[in-house]
This record gives C-alpha cells, sequence and structure tokens, in this order.
C-alpha cells in the first residue's frame, strides 16, 4: 500500500484493525519462540498494538517498525513512556527502556541498524501489503533478522468478496514466502463464520517459522 493510505488511516482514526485486547494467538502460542526475559523481539508495522504491553511485560525488549508517527506517538502515551528520538536517515529511532521503536519506511530499515534479535511476532504485516509487495516484505525481514524464529499470524478469506487489507494469506502462499528458509509448522487455526469486519468468512492461523 502507498504511504498515504495508512497516514490516512491513522489521521482519520480508521483503525479498525487495532485489537482492543492482546492477541489470543500471541497468549496461546508465544511460548512456542522459547524466549528469555531480555532477549529482543521484532515487531514489524506494529502500529500501538496492546501486544506490545504484553510482550513488555513479560521481560523482553522490544523493538518495532511502524511508518505512522501518529501511531508511534499513541503508543508511548499509552504505555505512559517518553522516549528518545534521534533520527538516521529517513528512519525516526524512538527509545524509552525496554522498547524502540523506527518510525518511518520499513523497507529503509537494514541489517546494522536494526541490530541482533532473537524473534520476530508477525501480527499483522504480512496480511497488511498487497501480493506484489508480500515477496520484497519477506525476503526483506529474513535478511534483517538472519532468519530468526518467527510467530507468525495469517488470515485467509475469499479475497473476491471485498479488498484488503488485511489481505487474504493463504496457508500455501506463506509456504511460498518461507519454507526455503523456514521449518513452517502450523501452532493453530481459527475458522470465524463472520471473522473479517463481522461479515465475512475468515480463517486465522498461527505459525511457528522455525529453522529445519
Amino acid at each position: 500500500m502507498h504511504h498515504d493510505f495508512w497516514h490516512q488511516r491513522w489521521q482519520h482514526q480508521q483503525i479498525g484493525f487495532h485489537l482492543g485486547e492482546v492477541n489470543p494467538f500471541l497468549l496461546a502460542h508465544f511460548q512456542a519462540l522459547q524466549l528469555q526475559p531480555g532477549q529482543r523481539i521484532l515487531v514489524p508495522l506494529c502500529g500501538k498494538t496492546l501486544d506490545i504491553h504484553w510482550l513488555l511485560a513479560q521481560g523482553l525488549q522490544v523493538v518495532g517498525v511502524e511508518l505512522s508517527a501518529l501511531a508511534v506517538d499513541a503508543l508511548f502515551a499509552e504505555l505512559n513512556l517518553t522516549p528518545q528520538i534521534t533520527q538516521t536517515g529517513t528512519l525516526s529511532h524512538y527509545r524509552a527502556g525496554n522498547l524502540e521503536i523506527f518510525q518511518g519506511d520499513f523497507f529503509a530499515l537494514d541489517q546494522p541498524l536494526l541490530g541482533q534479535v532473537d524473534a520476530v511476532y508477525d501480527r499483522a504485516a504480512l496480511i497488511a501489503l498487497p501480493n506484489e509487495m508480500r515477496r520484497q516484505y519477506s525476503q526483506h525481514l529474513i535478511n534483517l533478522t538472519h532468519t530468526a524464529p518467527q510467530l507468525l499470524i495469517s488470515f485467509a478469506y475469499d479475497q473476491s468478496l471485498v479488498p484488503g487489507p488485511p489481505f487474504s494469506v493463504s496457508q500455501e502462499e506463506v509456504g511460498t514466502h518461507y519454507q526455503a528458509d523456514y521449518q513452517c509448522t502450523v501452532l493453530g487455526s481459527v475458522f470465524m463464520e463472520k471473522g473479517l469486519k463481522g461479515q465475512y468468512p475468515a480463517e486465522e492461523t498461527a505459525w511457528l517459522l522455525s529453522q529445519p
């Protein structure tokens, strides 16, 4: 999606994608990542998700990437944190406590700037991108993280019924993007009769992407 699309969504508070609770799949399957307090987890295209609050409460160092400055400001405000902000190229780097966010274009983030991460939690990044960008995204993420294990959440429905985002990403497509570098294991799946926008049948799936 073009940057203007997401900036407008946040400016007009059209953020139906923002869950008012911690994602149930994160609660159910976080342990599959086998992380310990103090380790570092990346949350790409993070918005102001409450999942970050929960991950911080587990003692993790959390690093996010988010295009919208409004979302980043809201996240730190809701956490009652005052970030230190520095500029690196086109990215603004927010830091406070165990949380850091790179605000700007995800594709502008490189590995030296990101540093080492121990895991990735993709709750809404892959499904936020149109088909032509998903391959670029997945390869960039693999390169950024040196194939760190991932907890990935995908969402599948009849794309002809309604345009995304969120976009429909089938289990077959997840394999297309990741099976060359990871062992892709389904941890759980839920079918919802009206799971998309309260109107359309959809299946949500949690994956563990791990080293073969």
